[in-house]
């Protein structure tokens, strides 16, 4: 289990996607070894590398990345998942899908969740489109049939142009978008934490939150200093909790430092994407909510 940084499954029914282990999350980043800045605040974590950084791992390679190559050009994403026996053409189903693409920009910035389709040879591909010219980090999440189980693989990709960087947003507890509002409370601590996010259209509670990927919500989490990433599902069960107002996720960061959150949730037939910047502070353990046994999947 890595913990350079997690979302730990505090609650009973916490969905673990991206390299669950005894129902805590790991991190996605890279495996060099080195620990990034601020990290450190025990010997297990300092030791701790995070993965996901890498094109290949366990005999998997993410082979090269064919898409538009300046922005606003429509055309297609593409690639192939190379195996020990060659490229992979079967993958187990992963929360509805047998492959999750996240793509961002180096800044944070052009965060996009998207499932491509698979051809019989085994290339993935998508329609695609960069809004903004930039270095983007492409991760691939699966599990290929036979395999070792959930890998997360990525690549870098470079939309020709004049880059402007995007500064971190400020820390906020609120996020609007496409009429929605979501409040987050709660902070990111390096003993553990649960952040609560509360979304609601014209003042007015949601509570009928539709199902995206067989979940109610799904929480990616980017830190900002190199994109290290972690998705996870929240606490409770499609129905049998509530499907809103209220979101929640029991979360863990152990190393200091600022944090990209992106909320996806589906209401009103479209799927929308709140994004937040959260600061995680050191925190004693006498503070981190109680772990709960049992019931995860």
């Amino acid at each position: 289990m890595n913990d350079r940084l997690r979302f730990a499954a505090f609650g009973v029914g916490l969905v673990v996607l991206f390299g669950a282990a005894l129902g805590i999350g790991a991190l996605v980043g890279d495996r060099s070894g080195a620990a990034p800045a601020g990290a450190g605040h025990s010997e297990h974590q300092a030791a701790a590398a995070p993965t996901g950084l890498q094109a290949g791992e366990s005999g998997y390679t993410l082979g090269d990345i064919t898409a538009p190559t300046i922005p606003n050009q429509q055309g297609a994403l593409q690639f192939r998942i190379t195996g020990p026996q060659g490229t992979v053409t079967q993958y187990n189903n992963l929360h509805e899908q047998d492959l999750h693409l996240i793509v961002v920009r180096s800044d944070a910035s052009q965060f996009r969740h998207v499932h491509p389709k698979r051809a019989a040879d085994g290339t993935w591909s998508i329609d695609w489109k960069w809004a903004e010219p930039g270095s983007y980090r492409v991760f691939a999440d699966f599990s290929p049939t036979g395999g070792p189980g959930e890998l997360v693989l990525s690549r870098t990709f470079a939309a020709a142009g004049n880059v402007t960087d995007k500064p971190l947003p400020p820390v906020s507890k609120t996020a609007d978008v496409d009429g929605y509002r979501v409040t987050l409370a709660g902070d990111l601590t390096t003993a553990g934490s649960e952040l609560t996010f509360t979304i609601t259209r014209d003042g007015k509670p949601v509570t009928d939150l539709r199902p995206y990927l067989g979940a109610y919500a799904h929480l990616v989490a980017l830190r900002a200093t190199d994109l290290a990433y972690l998705h996870v599902h929240p606490e409770g069960e499609v129905g049998k909790t509530a499907p809103g107002p209220n979101v929640v996720f029991a979360a863990q960061a152990p190393s200091d430092g600022n944090y990209r959150l992106y909320l996806d949730f589906e209401h009103g037939g479209a799927v929308h994407t709140a994004e937040f910047t959260d600061t995680a502070t050191a925190a004693s353990d006498s503070n981190a909510p109680a772990h709960h046994e049992g019931g995860h999947s």
